[in-house]
């Protein structure tokens, strides 16, 4: 009974890519080879409509949740070494729920959900396991964030050489090899490629010698480099002859930024436009996806806890309602359904213009607000006949504008009254740690 018991839980393998855009791997055309990243398209399937959000902390915390970080404070911005916020305590995560399904939880590689205080660490929000980093942007071979050391093993420094790709690579294929097998496995391998500094070893970068712009060089080396640690991952996969019991997850937690090839699509980071919020994702899952095929469904980061929790033989934890819905049927074959409207938005970095967006059904617009001048008319798209959202038709359809209008003020109204907002500076008088690991307890 034991046996049958795990068999109907498989393990789940979910590969998070930061950054990285549409076009930029080889199974949607780029022109840097993913073999093994296609591998997975191949043998699995491609959702043709996936969606996360413009940046990287909303899109975490989104998956992590289920919840519109809208509904916590967290939708505008990332989580900066200063911040002194994260996901709050009481929102419930994905690994908490797969934790009272039986799973052993890992994490291995970037957090930016919080880390001012240890009970915003992964080992406090579901995760047996951690190694990585809890910032963004770090150094991937001196493993800093604004000169502190930002690595660590289940919230202690860990110094060691070797590039950020390769090390998280290897905890990875480490805690497939040495998990228990009598538990199923939840392994969240969250990796800091291919966000930058547009870092790359030298031997990989002698590849791409051919290309003049030193950030496109750099940018398909670190492509180059992500899509081996994809194969190591599979490798152990294989050898561990576990494939057929574990669900292979890949996508990308927001549009590429500019070394990227968001193609066709519109824009990228840092926007609502479909660039920045559709990304490429595959789902491999022998015996219950049919290999090469493809997801027609209007599906988040949002769904992924139910949906995951569904396959597990199990319901999400969660006390509060999710945004997220399990779209389980969808993804192994059933025709696609009607699910409840997506938003977005984003501040940009460097100013006080902010970005939104709502899609329900085909039909998404777009707002924009430009601090100290008069905002643009909103914007309307029908993703039906126009992906790349080339024509406007706002004129035209009145009417929708004002409903899909007022669908975005009923989101933006969910915000906390207490405004979250995350400074590209630091405060005056802020030093960053020697050592982001060593945050203080919660109670002290």
């Amino acid at each position: 009974m034991a046996a049958q018991a795990q068999s109907s839980r498989p393990n789940i393998v979910l590969i998070l890519a930061d950054d990285l855009g549409w076009k930029d791997a080889s199974f949607n055309g780029g022109t840097t080879p993913t073999p093994n990243i296609d591998r997975i398209a191949a043998e699995g399937t491609r959702f043709n409509q996936f969606y996360a959000t413009p940046l990287c902390t909303p899109s975490r915390s989104s998956l992590m949740t289920g919840r519109n970080p809208v509904r916590y404070g967290l939708v505008y911005s990332v989580i900066r070494p200063w911040s002194p916020y994260g996901v709050p305590a009481d929102e419930h995560m994905l690994p908490e729920t797969l934790k009272t399904m039986g799973y052993q939880t890992a994490m291995v590689g970037k957090w930016h959900l919080g880390h001012a205080h240890r009970r915003m660490f992964p080992n406090a929000r579901g995760f047996d396991h951690f190694y990585g980093c809890v910032n963004a942007e770090i150094d991937y071979f001196e493993h800093t964030k604004q000169g502190g050391l930002d690595w660590q093993r289940n919230g202690k420094a860990v110094r060691e050489s070797g590039y950020a790709t390769d090390l998280l690579a290897a905890e990875a294929v480490r805690v497939i090899r040495e998990r228990k097998k009598s538990q199923p496995l939840f392994l969240y391998a969250a990796f800091t490629a291919v966000h930058a500094p547009l870092q790359a070893p030298p031997e990989l970068l002698a590849k791409y010698t051919n290309i003049q712009s030193k950030p496109k060089q750099a940018m398909a080396a670190m492509v180059d480099s992500l899509d081996q640690a994809v194969g190591r991952i599979l490798e152990i996969i294989d050898r561990e002859a576990m494939a057929h019991d574990t669900l292979l997850l890949f996508l990308s937690d927001n549009g590429g930024a500019a070394a990227s090839v968001n193609l066709p699509y519109r824009a990228g980071k840092l926007t609502v436009f479909e660039g920045g919020i559709r990304v490429p994702c595959l789902m491999r899952w022998p015996g219950k996806i049919r290999p090469g095929s493809s997801v027609d469904q209007i599906m988040s980061v949002l769904d992924l806890l139910p949906t995951l929790a569904k396959a597990a033989g199990g319901k999400p934890g969660s006390l509060k309602p999710l945004d997220g819905i399990d779209l389980l049927d969808q993804v192994t074959g059933a025709l696609p359904v009607r699910r409840n409207p997506l938003f977005w938005a984003c501040k940009r970095n460097e100013t006080q213009d902010y970005q939104y967006a709502v899609r329900v059904d085909d039909w998404k617009l777009v707002r924009q607000v430009f601090a100290g001048k008069p905002s643009p008319p909103d914007l309307l798209f029908d993703l039906a006949h126009d992906p790349f959202e080339k024509t406007d038709l706002a004129a035209q359809n009145p009417e929708r504008v004002v409903s899909l209008g007022a669908e975005l003020d009923l989101w933006k109204s969910f915000h906390p009254a207490a405004e979250i907002q995350s400074s590209m500076t630091p405060h005056p008088g802020w030093i960053p740690p020697k050592d982001y690991a060593q945050a203080p307890d919660y109670d002290s």
